[in-house]
């Protein structure tokens, strides 16, 4: 694969989150469109409403199936607007949708919804996941099958709104040499509806041991993603308004990961979210970027391409073409 592929030019799409079920890659993106929503800082013109799934047996240039669409706002009693970003993950023969959506307050939470199949269509709960907030959830399934919930979005993704997993009066983001703010994880309950614990912080470390700054250009904004490679847990995110993919790693699902680079630099467009799959003994980073759309930001496109690994375990950086 000496170029990245656009997946799927017939809509625009983008957060991917590509996973594989039943030896098929299946991607699970957000939908955009444009609803004439005026662009803001806190995302008000991403009116996403609805989720596809597609899938495909051969990344590089196999034909990609839209199985349409398999849940909208309206199917949801709790959600109000904007169906952000999405992940799905098997437990039990059962296929569960973890996705971001603003109830009829615009608050943000994670819901659930549940199939019998990778493709859905997907049924989802009447209410949010109990002590949820903000957006980007990855679900993250380890080997001894235990299931862990990432997530977190500043901004327009409202983690500032939060400390101790608890709402604040008033929302607070920290500057300067400020620690930064953490994304979340949760392991989730068997059942698979609601979160086994309280959501604890994700730290991010530099190689001094100290927590990133809210100054650095590395630190931790949205898009969590987490795979697993020769045993370490990788935790790959966006960092927002400097436009980067980076990654920590570290020993356990918890953490603290320690950062080790950037996997890809600015694409066209504003915002960065992929994700970071093995299938087919080859890994992959899918991605979006918003050149089919001429630079209209929330007008994505779905990318992928080889992912590499150096010696040591550190990941290649990706060039964006």
């Amino acid at each position: 694969m000496k170029e990245p592929r656009y997946l799927f030019p017939n809509d625009y799409m983008a957060d991917p989150s590509a996973n594989v079920f039943n030896g098929r890659l299946y991607i699970y993106p957000s939908h955009d469109w444009d609803s004439g929503a005026a662009e803001d800082d806190n995302g008000g013109h991403f009116e996403m409403k609805d989720y596809h799934v597609l899938s495909l047996d051969d990344v590089e240039q196999g034909e990609v199936t839209d199985h349409g669409q398999v849940l909208c706002v309206d199917d949801v009693e709790w959600v109000g607007r904007q169906m952000w970003d999405n992940d799905v993950a098997e437990r039990d023969g059962k296929y569960y949708l973890i996705y971001s959506a603003k109830d009829k307050n615009d608050i943000f939470h994670l819901g659930v919804a549940v199939a019998d199949t990778p493709h859905g269509p997907f049924v989802p709960q009447h209410d949010p996941i109990r002590g949820s907030y903000s957006i980007d959830p990855c679900a993250f399934k380890d080997e001894d099958g235990e299931i862990y919930v990432y997530f977190g979005g500043l901004w327009g993704g409202q983690l500032q709104r939060y400390r101790d997993n608890k709402a604040l009066e008033n929302a607070y983001l920290p500057e300067g040499e400020e620690t930064a703010l953490p994304s979340r994880v949760a392991r989730m309950s068997r059942d698979m509806m609601q979160f086994a614990e309280e959501p604890k912080p994700v730290v991010i470390l530099d190689k001094d041991g100290n927590p990133l700054k809210a100054n650095d250009p590395h630190r931790f904004f949205e898009a969590s993603w987490m795979h697993k490679y020769n045993g370490k847990y990788y935790f790959s995110y966006s960092t927002g308004d400097s436009h980067l993919l980076c990654y920590a790693t570290g020993d356990n699902p918890y953490g603290p990961f320690t950062f080790q680079g950037v996997i890809l630099e600015p694409v066209v467009g504003w915002t960065t979210h992929h994700s970071i799959v093995e299938y087919k003994d080859k890994w992959y980073l899918f991605y979006h970027d918003c050149i089919p759309s001429g630079d209209i930001t929330w007008l994505r496109s779905l990318k992928v391409q080889r992912l590499y690994y150096n010696e040591d375990g550190t990941i290649k950086p990706v060039i964006n073409k």
